[in-house]
């Protein structure tokens, strides 16, 4: 017997190199089994094929996403954000990390949605990313009260150009762990019999936790596409291995088994020295263009572009001398000036304030620009 589908009012939106679709917190299923079963749907998954036909997602990680926005009731924010991943082809809606891209799109979302009023020339949004408890500030132009989004900022992975939005993750550090160095250690040391012998890993956790892992130590180079990353079936296996091992070293899970069922944290990223390489695009990037070189894996697949937090992550464990990424790459002296991150789409800029107080790291806070774009809106069905 045929039944009514019911319907949710949502944006689509693009969010830096992510799409994602956003629901006012309000429009959808208060119960979390209901808003699962809900997302699931919405998305077109399990799917065993990886394409999603059946519904909104696009076969891969980062066109699998949700973001419920709503007013907070902090005194230090002006919207609460929670972000969902949605698996392609599993049943387990994640929300133990945030989406850096679809953050970029959470500021001119609630303006454009009413929740926060913008007057003059730029908006300012503050934003309280529940996923992680930490504040981000958004920064872009307005007209007449709404977003622009005509601009000739390029958001690398991302066709075109857009009017810049400025993100600053405040107090990064700890968001997944609770410390900016998991295992009060820059780089770790794992052994495994599927691993080609002892590899070092630097395990550091600003906006999300990454296990930065040096791309020779498995026999990678560091600049290969995320297709080929993904056709070589050792590497994928090890690199997947590696994020178990950090993620029960740092504490996130119990083994490697309950490691496996979270696959959105933590990430782990190929890290390689600059060196030319060729973007997805065929154009080329000489090793005087960019700082360090990062292949990031996400949701046990090879990300098109570098994930925003993993960005964020790597520019902040730049500034932590004895890291993998720090001994990787050529750090700017002057400490506003940007790492350029060399990934498979572009080059990067990302910014980091880290500080060394009585002996304790802090990272204060991290720093990128992005575009946002509202693609559509109006009724979504499950």
């Amino acid at each position: 017997m045929a039944t009514r589908q019911s319907g949710y009012r949502a944006v689509f939106m693009r969010g830096g190199t992510s799409k994602a679709v956003i629901f006012r917190d309000p429009d959808i299923p208060a119960d979390p089994d209901e808003r699962h079963a809900m997302f699931l749907r919405l998305m077109g998954s399990p799917d065993p094929a990886r394409r999603q036909l059946d519904g909104l997602g696009g076969g891969v990680s980062s066109l699998s996403k949700v973001c419920i926005v709503g007013p907070s009731a902090r005194e230090d924010a002006d919207v609460d954000y929670t972000f969902a991943q949605i698996p392609v082809t599993g049943t387990t809606v994640d929300y133990s990390a945030n989406c850096g891209n679809m953050s970029s799109a959470i500021g001119p979302f609630a303006v454009e949605e009413g929740l926060v009023a913008a007057n003059g020339d730029e908006a300012t949004v503050r934003i309280f990313n529940t996923n992680t408890s930490k504040i981000i500030v958004s920064r872009f132009p307005v007209r007449d009260g709404l977003p622009v989004v005509e601009g000739d900022f390029v958001n690398p992975g991302v066709a075109g150009s857009g009017a810049p939005i400025r993100l600053d993750f405040l107090d990064p550090g700890g968001a997944t762990t609770g410390r900016l160095l998991p295992t009060g250690s820059p780089v770790d040391t794992f052994e495994h019999p599927d691993l080609p012998g002892p590899v070092e890993a630097s395990l550091v956790d600003a906006t999300n936790m990454v296990a930065f892992v040096p791309a020779a130590s498995l026999g990678a180079s560091g600049i290969e596409t995320p297709d080929a990353i993904e056709a070589d079936a050792t590497l994928m296996h090890r690199l997947e291995l590696l994020r178990r091992l950090a993620s029960v070293r740092a504490g996130l899970s119990a083994d490697e088994a309950a490691a496996g069922r979270i696959e959105g944290n933590p990430k782990v990223a190929l890290v390689s020295a600059p060196r030319p390489y060729a973007l997805t695009s065929g154009e080329s990037v000489g090793a005087d263009g960019f700082d360090v070189g990062v292949r990031i894996i996400s949701m046990g697949q090879a990300h098109r572009a570098i994930t925003l937090t993993g960005a964020l992550c790597t520019a902040v464990a730049a500034r932590i001398p004895g890291t993998v990424v720090a001994s990787a790459a050529r750090v700017p002296a002057a400490a506003d000036t940007p790492v350029r991150i060399g990934h498979s789409s572009g080059i990067l800029p990302a910014v980091s304030d880290v500080v060394t107080t009585d002996g304790a790291l802090t990272a204060r806070s991290a720093g990128v620009f992005r575009t946002a774009r509202r693609l559509m809106e109006g009724q979504v069905y499950a």
